[in-house]
């Protein structure tokens, strides 16, 4: 079962929960520094890894998604690659979205399905990398998987959510960080701030005090799905990382959202619950809207019956296409290797 984030995670700066934490962090964070500092495997193809310092979502894969289509418009071969968060597989295997489920694979590797050309998911991210490049790949693009020592990172990218930033600065459970941010941002070769706000912000002041490129990016909803959705009551749900971003975006849109259900990350839906978000949905004259991310947890038995629509959403980054700098970093050092 997926907890929710503790409040006090979030708030400018720790307090008394936090302090009390303090000492299991202290271990935490010193397991991940070790971690961190470690010499992976390497594959003969460049791995780029987007990565968050914080545990939970903060839009790698949104990203991850728009890096893939990057390299393939650039006539590249990119396999996604990720542990499959919430999923059953150890070993790693070769996604296929017509049979397997969330509950297999995990919510994000079905919804990098749609978008890469093959998507490997498991636990050994080595074994995974090795993989993709017997089967074809020209690029290893890692959804998460920063802090995992096991594979090489030939170029890592740190996604930060900019309403969030890194909370009140403290590793987990004392905090959202999973390591002490400063020794992951030396580690890291760009940060990318998803999203407007001071916390957001001085996460990419701490980035460039260390030379660091920071790139900025929202997410936007798809056209077409908001038109669709203008007219009618909605009953909006999401189990991701931040679910009143979602319940924003639809609001800020002037969609009429009238009912509104936060589940934890990674949620797995059960019959009951969408049961009872049907009756709202039917009570109220509304419709059911939920993330792209959520909706590849559904089966086919809820989004058909109960009429269910996605809200898809893309990464749109500031200031021209730097993914291209990145996929070049990542590129170059995989050929200095082979000198």
């Amino acid at each position: 079962m997926m907890l929710r984030a503790p409040a006090f995670w979030w708030r400018d700066r720790p307090g008394l929960a936090a302090a009390l934490l303090s000492p299991i962090a202290a271990i935490i964070g010193g397991v991940a520094l070790r971690r961190l500092g470690q010499a992976g495997g390497m594959v003969d193809v460049p791995v780029i890894c987007i990565g968050n310092p914080t545990v939970g979502g903060a839009g790698k894969t949104p990203t991850a998604i728009a890096l893939i289509k990057r390299l393939k418009a650039r006539g590249a071969q990119p396999f996604a690659l990720l542990r499959g968060h919430g999923g059953e597989a150890k070993a790693p295997l070769r996604v296929d979205p017509a049979h397997h489920t969330a509950s297999e694979v995990g919510d994000e590797a079905l919804l990098l399905a749609r978008h890469a050309p093959t998507v490997v998911a498991g636990g050994d991210r080595l074994g995974g990398a090795r993989l993709a490049v017997k089967a074809g790949a020209t690029h290893v693009v890692m959804d998460d998987g920063f802090q995992n020592p096991s594979l090489h990172k030939d170029c890592t990218l740190l996604v930060i959510d900019g309403g969030v930033g890194i909370g009140n600065g403290c590793v987990t459970p004392s905090g959202p960080l999973r390591a002490p941010l400063a020794p992951q941002l030396a580690k890291a070769d760009a940060v990318l701030v998803i999203g407007d706000g001071a916390p957001g912000a001085a996460v990419a002041g701490a980035a460039r005090a260390v030379d660091l490129p920071v790139l900025s990016g929202h997410l936007a909803p798809e056209a077409s799905a908001i038109a669709a959705l203008r007219g009618r009551p909605l009953v909006a749900f999401a189990g991701i990382g931040r679910p009143e971003k979602f319940f924003a975006t639809l609001e800020a849109e002037g969609l009429s959202v009238v009912g509104r259900h936060a589940f934890p990350d990674h949620h797995p839906y059960r019959p009951e619950e969408m049961a009872h978000l049907a009756g709202e949905a039917r009570r109220l004259g509304a419709r059911l809207v939920t993330t792209q991310k959520d909706f590849v947890r559904l089966g086919p038995e809820f989004t058909v019956t109960a009429n269910i629509a996605q809200l898809p959403v893309s990464l749109v980054l500031g200031g021209g296409d730097r993914l291209d700098t990145l996929i070049g970093w990542a590129e170059a050092r995989v050929a200095a290797r082979r000198l």
